[in-house]
Parts: structure tokens; sequence; C-alpha cells
């Protein structure tokens, strides 16, 4: 945890601050027990109403001050906190933001979402706690100790008794809650997980008819976390009444005893009072330890995770000294390239090997699983080749910084995404500085101006988180409209015509050929009918190329191409 406070050093100063405050607070505390044992010895006993008064004032102003330090501690240890909760934050979504799809994968979604928001709030309320009373706790135990101590050393063996016993308290419940606080954190996750996956296939599970089952298996994940909180709750639960026995049995004693003292002429009767005062903020300051104790390895436990995260370095990352430009544009190849998936026995591409160039259109298209979109993420570098060469201009995408790599490139996931806010904001998601005529354009082209001219407010059309107020083919649509607003050297569509309908997707494609002149297209389809025109087929089957060539050339040379058309069309068709 201590590694994570190199966030907080913009608060460097604030955090001197607090300490001070803190320590002066502690130290008024402290010297109050001193001015009430004047007042009863000196003013009370003796009759002397001047003492009272003068000594009165005195504490008066102490705990003024006292007071004081404790609002400014207060308010500017919650200020640090909150900063400091806000810079991990930032941290955590800046460092996954620069992970690949291999860290994604390796964490989970849900994971990483607990560990921004909920780990993070934990080490925030620590860290309060710890500004407060880690530096306040110990001051107080010394102090006390030691101004105990003058007032009468006989009466500070008591303590030599009560501190091993509440020690012993404090070890025995933090060895059975420390434990417990790192497996809640585990289960939140498990809760986050089910959670997020009822949430976004809420129409798959209505449609089968399995909300039931869900609700079960939440319930289930729920009524783990609630059955951990509530065997720390009930460790917790012995912590406090153990805790009071021992002070109070510890006042006992001292009140016992200082009587003795006092009878015999020992003590005097102001010093029994102060000596009383200063036990019960030992004793406090011995609590407030021991909450630090049970706080901090859960807030450990918290921290771990977050570090886990911000220690993970990204498998593709930006070269020390990337290429800042090339003599061509647009082209793409590949050369001999292979990869395979984290924990797979079998490549997902082996010796992929074509080149596609600016003003052709390229499709990829194979049985499922046969590694046409695999080859597609690899030009924009969502994965790296593990043998073999993606080049893009002559170059390889390793030598491109992955800001001037991503920006030649359009791209259209398989699974259309929008995000919230209007269609406008959307299509100008990769050129934010697009102007409405480009909008437009992009969207005629795309076949999205009609469906976009219905709606009542146009582009400024509200969409969901989501796009979850559109349908497929609308969204499909839309993120066509949003690669093509871009004008990038190279664009990569993934499957992106599947969701519509023939005449539609045939408008689309004739539309693009006008705009996609200087460009390089690359599509990978499924449907016959969306690649029989395209410049060079590439035909996948089990992640190798089983042949390359145009419609007809691979009607007549490669079978696996034959097998997929005629799954698809007729014989008269064909011909």
């Amino acid at each position: 945890m201590i590694k994570l406070f190199r966030f907080a050093k913009p608060y460097k100063f604030l955090i001197t601050g607090v300490i001070l405050l803190v320590f002066l607070q502690t130290m008024a505390d402290l010297y109050l027990p001193t001015l009430m044992s004047d007042i009863i010895d000196k003013g009370v006993m003796q009759g002397d109403t001047a003492v009272i008064m003068s000594t009165g004032a005195k504490m008066l102003l102490v705990a003024g001050i006292g007071g004081i330090g404790a609002i400014l501690s207060s308010f500017w240890s919650a200020k640090v906190a909150v900063g400091f909760g806000k810079i991990l934050r930032n941290q955590v979504f800046t460092h996954v933001s620069t992970f690949s799809e291999k860290e994604i994968d390796h964490f989970g979604t849900a994971t990483l979402i607990t560990r921004s928001t909920n780990d993070i709030t934990q080490i925030q309320s620590v860290f309060i706690m710890m500004l407060r009373m880690m530096i306040s706790a110990p001051f107080m135990a010394v102090g006390g100790m030691m101004l105990a101590y003058s007032k009468d050393r006989t009466l500070t063996l008591v303590f030599v008794v009560a501190m091993p016993i509440l020690a012993l308290v404090i070890g025995f419940i933090a060895s059975k809650g420390m434990p417990r606080f790192k497996i809640i954190q585990v289960k939140l996750d498990r809760v986050n997980l089910v959670l997020r996956e009822k949430l976004t296939g809420i129409r798959v599970i209505r449609a089968f008819n399995q909300s039931f089952y869900e609700r079960q298996r939440f319930d289930e994940a729920n009524r783990d976390v609630t059955d951990n909180y509530i065997k720390i709750n009930r460790i917790m639960a012995f912590m406090m009444p153990s805790m009071m026995l021992v002070m109070n049995l510890t006042s006992l004693a001292i009140l016992w005893f200082g009587i003795i003292r006092i009878d015999s002429g020992n003590m005097a009767m102001g010093s029994l009072v102060a000596f009383t005062q200063y036990s019960m903020q030992i004793m406090f300051s011995m609590v407030m330890l021991s909450m630090m104790f049970i706080m901090v390895p859960r807030a450990q436990a918290a921290a771990v995770r977050v570090l886990e995260v911000l220690d993970a370095h990204p498998e593709i990352k930006d070269p020390e000294n990337p290429v800042q430009s090339s003599l061509t544009r647009g082209n793409v190849e590949f050369r001999n390239v292979t990869f395979h998936y984290t924990g797979a026995e079998a490549p997902a591409i082996s010796n992929v090997s074509f080149a596609a160039g600016p003003g052709e259109v390229t499709a990829i298209i194979g049985s499922t699983g046969a590694g046409k979109s695999t080859v597609l993420n690899l030009i924009p570098r969502f994965y790296d080749a593990v043998s073999g060469q993606v080049l893009i201009n002559g170059v390889d995408v390793r030598e491109w910084s992955l800001e001037t790599l991503r920006h030649k490139i359009g791209y259209v996931p398989q699974k259309p995404v929008l995000f919230s806010g209007s269609i406008s904001d959307n299509l100008r998601y990769g050129r934010t500085d697009a102007r409405e005529e480009d909008i437009t354009k992009a969207s005629e082209i795309a076949q999205a101006d009609s469906f976009i001219k219905d709606f009542e407010n146009g582009y400024a059309h509200s969409v969901s988180q989501g796009g979850t107020n559109l349908s497929g083919g609308q969204k499909q649509r839309l993120s066509i409209a949003r690669a093509l607003v871009r004008n990038p050297e190279i664009y990569l569509f993934d499957d992106s015509f599947s969701a519509l309908d023939f005449k539609t997707d045939a408008n689309l494609r004739e539309a693009l050929k006008a705009v996609t002149k200087e460009a390089t297209v690359i599509i990978v389809a499924q449907r016959v009918g969306t690649v029989m025109d395209a410049d060079r087929i590439i035909v996948m089957d089990e992640g190798r190329v089983a042949g390359i060539g145009t419609h007809k050339a691979l009607l007549d040379s490669c079978p696996v191409y034959r097998e997929i058309v005629l799954s698809q069309l007729s014989e008269e068709e064909i011909a």
C-alpha cells in the first residue's frame, strides 16, 4: 500500500499541515488533564478562586486550540484523501486504456471495474484514518504514558498488566478478521461479474426464460458476500465489548489503587483525576490503533489488487523510435504471419501472406473460426503476430506509434459499439473537427441518412448507452458512417454488413466505391454476395489461406470457396 502513496505527492504540503494540526490537537488533549489537576489541587482543595479562574481560562484556550486543530485537520485530511482517490482512479483508468486485448482478457472487465471503484474507495477511506488516527494514536499513547508516569510512578504498573491483555485481544481479532477482508474483494468481483452479465444479456435471458436461473446465480454470489460480511461482523462485534471491558477494569484498578494511595498520603486528588484521564487517552489510542490494524489489512488487500493493474505492463506499446512517415499510402501486407491466443492449443492463423493496396477491395471469407477477424485485429495491433510481419506502407506495424498507426485506419467492428450522446457525437468520434457536411455525406454513403432524418431531433437524436435504442442494422450503418467520417487510408470492415438487407448492402457497397478510390478496403464477410465483386478474395480455412483470387477464378481453383458458394447460392445463381 505504501507504493501507492507516491500518487499523493501533489498534496505533500497539505499532508504536512494535517500532521502538524493533529500533533497540536493531541498536545492540547494531553495538556487538559494537567490543567484539571491544577484546578483541583491548587484551586478547589485550597479554596483559591483566582487559580480556578486563571486555570479555567487556560483550559478554554487550550480546548479552543485543540478544537480548531481538529476541525482543520479533519477538513484537510478529507480533502487530501479525496484528491488521492481521484488521482488513483485517473491513473488506473489511464493505464487500463493502454492495455492490449490480452491484458483485458487476463484481468476481466468485472474485476477491472471493481478495482477502479470499490478497491480505491477502500484505500481512500483508510487513507483518511491513517492521516488522523495513525498519527494521533502513537502521540497520545506515548505522551499519555509519560505524563501518567510523571503523576505517579507506582500507579503506572496497572498499565503493565492492562496493555498486554489489550494487545492480545487486538491480535486475536486481527488474526481472525484479516483473511476475511481479503476474501471479500474476490467475492465482490463475482457479484459484479454476474450483475454485468445479467444487464448486458438481459434480452437473451428473457428470450430463453432464464430470469429465475440468473436470480439464483446472483443470489448465490450475493449470499456468499453476505455470509463473509456476517462472519467479519461477528468478529468485530466481539472487539468493542472486550476492549471496553479491559478499559473499564483498568479504570477501576486505577481508582481502587489511586484511592488507597491518596488515603496513605502518597498521591493528590488532582493527580488521580489527571491519571484517570491519561489512562482513558492511552486506552482510546490503543482502540484507534486496533481499528487501524483491522482496516489497514483490508485496504492492503485492495491496494495489492490495484497495484496488480498498475504494475501490469502492456504487451503492445509504442516503439522507442517510431517511424514518422512513409513514401507509400494505404498498403497492407502480411508476410508469413502466425498468431495464437494465450492458452490456445492451436494457432488461430498460420503462415498467412497477402497484400492489399489503395483502390482495391480485398475480401476475406471462410467458415466460422477460420481466423478472419484475427487477421483484421492484427492490422491495428489489437494483438501482435507471434511470427511473421504485418506491414503498413512497407513498415512493420510494430515500428509505428500506436496513435499514428490507428489514425490511418477506419475500423468497423463485428459488434457495433456506440456511446451515449448524440448521433452527431458518435459520428465525430474518430474526427472531432469534422464538418456537418462531412457527417451528412458519410451518413448518406452508409445508408443511414434516411433513418436519421426520421428522428425528431435528426443528428442531435440521443443515443442511449450501447445504442440500445437503435436496431442492429442502424447501429451497423452508424458504425460504418463513423469510419467514413475519419477518411482514413485503410478501411477495415469486420463482418459489418451482416445486419443489412441485400438491397441496403448492395447500395452501400456501391456508394463506398466512390469514396474509397484512394484507400485500401478490407472486408470480412460471411455472405458470398458481399464479397463476390471484390478485387481480391482471400479464402480462410482452419487458420490457413486456402486460396486467393477473384470470384470466378476461385470457383474453379478453390474447393473450399466453391463449397461456401454452393451453400449459399444455387447452381443457376452461380451460372
